[in-house]
């Protein structure tokens, strides 16, 4: 793993752990890259609880609880559906923290208002309503979801720091 996301799992995992919460997450065009980030970092089970990669819209709605009215209506690739998947995450694990992605890292399946680079995030902590932006990549596949999986952990501590 390279040093820039190694850096960023331990901050995640120091500041999870000094709050005493465990985080989940549930992945969409990162396909895991998420938990694989975290889970390479040593000591990550004090503060990992589980992981969901729902590709499809049918994992989406079985493994998390999306519905499919906000699918039909926004498109996976929304901030209503990573809210939605957040929240599902949280209900579906033990974990009080949680982070959802959804995006098209291309390079097809853009779309003119969803080009391909277009990535939605959401961050929830238990008890709270879940925050969510829309960002717009550049690049290859992989460098839209390298930059996916750093924004989300970035946008993770923010939120932990409650500047989300």
């Amino acid at each position: 793993m390279d040093k820039e996301l190694e850096s960023l799992s331990v901050c995640v995992g120091e500041a999870l752990l000094e709050r005493k919460l465990m985080l989940t997450c549930a992945e969409s065009c990162t396909g895991g890259w998420v938990a694989e980030v975290v889970t390479a970092t040593a000591g990550s089970s004090m503060w990992f609880e589980r992981g969901f990669v729902t590709y499809s819209n049918a994992a989406k709605q079985e493994l998390l609880g999306v519905k499919g009215d906000t699918l039909r209506q926004e498109g996976a690739v929304s901030e209503a559906v990573v809210r939605e998947m957040a929240a599902g995450a949280l209900r579906r694990s033990h974990a009080q923290a949680a982070l959802a992605i959804s995006g098209v890292a291309g390079p097809g399946g853009g779309s003119p208002g969803k080009p391909v680079g277009t990535v939605c995030f959401a961050w929830a902590l238990q008890g709270g309503e879940a925050a969510a932006e829309t960002r717009h990549f550049t690049g290859d596949r992989e460098t839209v979801r390298r930059l996916s999986v750093i924004h989300a952990l970035q946008g993770l501590l923010s939120c932990l720091e409650g500047k989300r």
